[in-house]
């Protein structure tokens, strides 16, 4: 019998939703700063790092390829960079846990390395899809294969001299982007990349940060081989984690939040633009750069929300995003309209079938499609949510709680911690009434 504890919260309607909060530092930009540091030349400072489970993964795997890391304070981290050619063959198969950015990076720059080596994960990502992650890469002469399912373990031989392409995603990917881009620092020539839509630019712009040779062209992203060179980093705030709150403000009345140093990259803040359209009172105030990120501080007050058709444009930058628009769209007046987001269903959940069950659960109206949903807007009943292990489903349905006509119980949150170490704390000091229980599952 499985008798692994379970984490559970309940959360309460009503709170007084006011005053400031610090959102912990961009996970997608932590794991980045991790890896181009290790493989930089010189020491990078990174300040502002996400202690999460995912990138505490990430840096464990580079440890483990002999780069020596210093853990000086909280969220804050220094790495010894061994330059391109410096990685050493770990000793046993990397597991990366949970963490799909991990893996699919990983794949891209192991691709290119001397020694072989093998990349693992926990049982859901186990069954995660990486043959668009493998396929290209095998056109770059990697010598890489996965399952026969197209799944982990990847296993990754010697590299075989990548060669650069010029490839055509077949879907808006960051993580492939990235992969690729990284295995095309050891390909001999030009690797390019052409998205079928933008996707969040963080590698580029950190890749840019580091002295590497990548630019913007006609022939897409592209990226030639270019020592790279130790540098500080300050980690912005990470939006997918802030969105939460920013629907949280929303919905509850009364609520006047500031939200400081948020990363609002052009290709992340979708989530800021579907919720104004939708009629959210959200500004943004102190707008600065840092270290090639934009950032500002988010204000968001109470507002009235109406639903729209979601812009097919915006739904590749929001991916991460659409737990939380979602509770924004169960308290909406009107259906709002999700398409074009198939990609949800390959996330650590499928995201479109966990909330829908989510909110029907919560006596929302909602249709399911192959690629998003229609959810009828309303005010969610009090009930019990299943997050599916889903860090994002668990925090959506923890802010659905606080508008509530009843409490929201949500099970299984343990995994909150990989994107959002300290939430329950976070909330708790914003009045938030949320108890934390421990069950077995089984």
């Amino acid at each position: 019998m499985n008798i692994n504890p379970r984490l559970d919260f309940c959360v309460q309607p009503g709170a007084d939703l006011t005053g400031r909060l610090t959102i912990p530092g961009d996970k997608s930009i932590s794991h980045r700063a991790l890896i181009l540091g290790a493989i930089a030349q010189g020491t990078t400072h990174i300040t502002g790092f996400l202690d999460g489970e995912d990138t505490i993964t990430t840096l464990s795997a580079f440890r483990q390829m002999g780069v020596r890391i210093e853990r000086p304070a909280p969220h804050e981290v220094i790495i010894h960079g061994v330059g391109l050619d410096g990685l050493q063959a770990p000793s046993q198969a990397l597991n990366l846990a949970n963490s799909g950015t991990s893996v699919r990076l990983l794949a891209g720059l192991l691709a290119g390395q001397a020694f072989d080596s093998e990349l693992c994960g926990d049982a859901s990502l186990m069954q995660r899809p990486m043959r668009r992650i493998t396929e290209p890469l095998r056109q770059m002469n990697a010598n890489i294969r996965c399952s026969e399912t197209g799944t982990l373990p990847i296993v990754i031989g010697a590299s075989n001299a990548l060669q650069g392409i010029h490839y055509k995603m077949p879907v808006a990917s960051a993580q492939l982007k990235s992969s690729l881009l990284l295995a095309g620092l050891y390909a001999s020539g030009k690797t390019c990349v052409t998205e079928p839509a933008v996707t969040r630019d963080h590698t580029e712009r950190m890749l840019r940060h580091f002295g590497g040779a990548v630019r913007k062209t006609q022939e897409g992203i592209c990226i030639e081989r270019q020592p790279l060179l130790g540098k500080p980093i300050e980690v912005p705030a990470d939006i997918s984690s802030a969105a939460f709150f920013m629907v949280a403000a929303c919905i509850v009345e009364g609520a006047d939040l500031l939200l400081p140093r948020i990363g609002i990259n052009p290709t992340r803040h979708a989530v800021i633009e579907i919720l104004q359209s939708m009629g959210a009172d959200i500004k943004l105030e102190n707008t600065q750069d840092c270290c090639g990120e934009p950032v500002a501080d988010i204000h968001i007050r109470h507002s009235a929300l109406h639903a729209i058709n979601i812009p097919a444009h915006l739904v590749p930058i929001a991916i991460d995003e659409f737990p939380a628009i979602l509770i924004a769209a169960a308290y909406a007046e009107g259906e709002t309209v999700l398409t074009g987001a198939a990609e949800l269903r390959v996330k650590e959940s499928d995201r479109i079938q966990a909330m829908t069950a989510g909110l029907r659960a919560l006596a929302i109206d909602v249709t399911e499609t192959d690629d998003g949903m229609r959810v009828k807007g309303g005010r969610p009943s009090g009930g019990i949510v299943d997050s599916y292990t889903d860090h994002r489903i668990a925090m959506a349905f923890t802010v659905a709680g606080l508008a509530a006509s009843g409490p929201i119980t949500v099970h299984d949150c343990a995994n909150v911690s990989t994107s959002f170490p300290g939430f329950v704390d976070a909330v708790s000091g914003l009045g938030i009434v949320i108890d934390v229980s421990h069950a077995s599952n089984g």
